[in-house]
This record gives structure tokens, sequence and C-alpha cells, in this order.
């Protein structure tokens, strides 16, 4: 035989001892009542002995019989304990998933709601400026405002350009003048020196 385990030692202890209520005595009072019915010298002693033996027999049946019910309600009991922490296991494996998918959307939630923000912040900064087609039409009016600066530039750079060669063209015919002036103004000087010379001579005298 194979040792006995735990389980098989507790099992034919309740058998034995029931629910503790002194099923040991019984037994032990059995076996005393058989020892003295096997010794018993009257046949009415042999008799009460006999019935004695039978009673205690009876209740340690009884006894018995109600360890056993005892132990069956307990293995049901058992099996539902188990049935009903395998339905827990699955409500908690249930329930974390339930709580990872919403872990999820709250993630989504939130990345969503900080989306929100920013379109918000940006639909502001674009309200603070003009539209496209104001722009457009802006743009439009500086282009050609800077065509028509362009072209008063030319403009301006065109009359420089004649003033330039007009003012070289005036300093040419000053610089061409300047001796004619010059041998003009030496004339006059020898003109009036001459006058001069002829007002201060004494006019000859007519005899």
């Amino acid at each position: 035989m194979g040792p006995v385990t735990d389980d098989e030692i507790i099992r034919k202890r309740l058998l034995i001892d029931g629910d503790g209520a002194g099923d040991d005595r019984r037994i032990n009072l059995l076996v005393k009542s058989f020892i003295t019915w096997c010794n018993s010298g009257s046949q009415e002693e042999e008799y009460s002995q006999y019935q004695r033996m039978l009673i205690t027999l009876s209740q340690c049946e009884l006894s018995m019989g109600k360890t056993l019910l005892v132990y069956d309600m307990n293995l049901r009991e058992v099996k539902n304990y188990e049935k009903i922490y395998k339905e827990i296991e699955c409500s908690i494996a249930g329930a974390r998933k339930k709580i990872a998918e919403c872990k999820k959307q709250i993630r989504q939630a939130k990345r969503m709601r900080k989306y929100h923000q920013e379109y918000d912040a940006l639909a502001k900064v674009i309200h603070r400026h003009p539209d496209r087609r104001k722009t457009l039409k802006k743009l439009e009016a500086l282009v050609k405002e800077l065509a028509h600066l362009s072209h008063i530039k030319e403009s301006v750079e065109d009359t420089l350009e004649l003033r330039r060669k007009q003012f070289y063209a005036l300093l040419s015919i000053l610089h061409e003048l300047k001796p004619i002036l010059e041998n003009d103004e030496k004339l006059l000087k020898v003109e009036a020196a001459q006058e001069t010379s002829v007002e201060t001579d004494p006019k000859p005298q007519n005899n």
C-alpha cells in the first residue's frame, strides 16, 4: 500500500469521530461491551449487553451517515466555490479588459481634446488675420503700386541722366566761353585805358 495522504486521514477521522460528539467513546464503549458480552455469564446479561451493542452500533452508524452527508455537502460546496471562483476570475478578466478599453478611450478622448484645443487656438490666430481673398487683393494692389513706382523710378532716372548730360554740355560751353570772356575783358580794359589816356592828354590849339 502507498502512503496515506492527509485527506484520507482526515476522511477516516471524520468517519470515525463524526462531528466530534464522542464517536471515539462510543466505539470504545462498543468494544468493551463486546468483550463483556463475550465474557457474560447469564443469558439475561448476555441479551442486555447485546442490546446495548446494537444501540451503540446504531448511534455510530447514524453518526457515520451524518458525517458522510456533511462530507458530501462539503464536496458540493467546494465544487460550487470553485465554480464561483472561476466566474469571479472571468468577471475580473472582463473588468480588466473593460478597464483597458476605458483607458484607451480616455487616452483617445484626451488626444481629441488636445487636437480640439489646438484647432481652436489656430482658428483664433487665423481669424485675427484677413482672409485669403482680401490678402490677394492687397497683394495685387501692392504689385501694381510697385510697378508704378518702378516706372516712376525709371522716368526719374532718365530725367536725371538727361539733366546730367545737359549739365556736362553747359560746363563744356562755359569752358569754351571762358577764354573768349577773358579776352573780351582784356579788350575792354585796353579800350578803357585808351579812353582814359585820350581824356588826360591836352587838345592841340588852332592858329
